[in-house]
């Protein structure tokens, strides 16, 4: 392969990641503030691991994919779900036992890092999603930026700038090459 050939197809390499990267930048930004929260992606709410509770199944600081639940009373032991307590937070453990007391269902729940079980059980009606088994280390702290002002204007205008930036390169490139192969044409006329 020639120096040109293999320089075409690092040149466009290079503008595909970067324009993918501008788009995925996008939609970590605007989902996140459509949402008010955490982004979604195909049905599922993309959360990010606050602690080590659930490690080694999930790291601090990774995205983890979880689909809302319609029946929470139809969960079984050893699922992983997210569910809402008292103060309002969420909160995403293992479930190690379920209770049934007449028609109410609960959830006895541990973290998989944690030597003992929560305190209290969670009613079936607090759990909110269920782990799909997809997480992304350690992207929590990227999406976590992008929540901020400061993240929000960075991830979209650095791409948005290194792709211009990179295109404005290519393009005087290309002229130095159009007008060298000018000056070949005139010199052999």
């Amino acid at each position: 392969m020639t120096p040109k050939k293999v320089l075409k197809i690092t040149s466009n390499v290079i503008t595909g990641l970067l324009f993918l990267l501008l788009i995925f930048m996008i939609f970590v930004v605007v989902s996140s503030k459509a949402s008010g929260g955490e982004p979604n992606f195909l049905g599922n709410q993309l959360k990010t691991v606050l602690s080590g509770s659930m490690e080694p199944t999930f790291k601090t600081g990774s995205i983890i994919a979880v689909k809302p639940v319609s029946d929470s009373s139809s969960l079984k032991k050893n699922d992983i779900i997210t569910y809402m307590q008292q103060d309002q937070s969420l909160v995403t453990h293992r479930i190690i036992e379920v209770i049934k007391q007449g028609d109410q269902v609960m959830y006895q729940t541990k973290g998989d890092n944690n030597e003992d079980t929560d305190s209290q059980p969670v009613l079936s009606q607090n759990v909110v999603a269920k782990y799909t088994g997809f997480t992304i280390p350690f992207l929590g702290y990227l999406i976590d930026f992008a929540k901020s002002s400061k993240g929000m204007a960075a991830l979209l205008i650095i791409p948005g700038v290194l792709l211009l930036v990179y295109s404005a390169y290519s393009i005087m490139t290309g002229l130095r090459e159009l007008d060298k192969s000018q000056k070949e044409t005139e010199k052999t006329a």
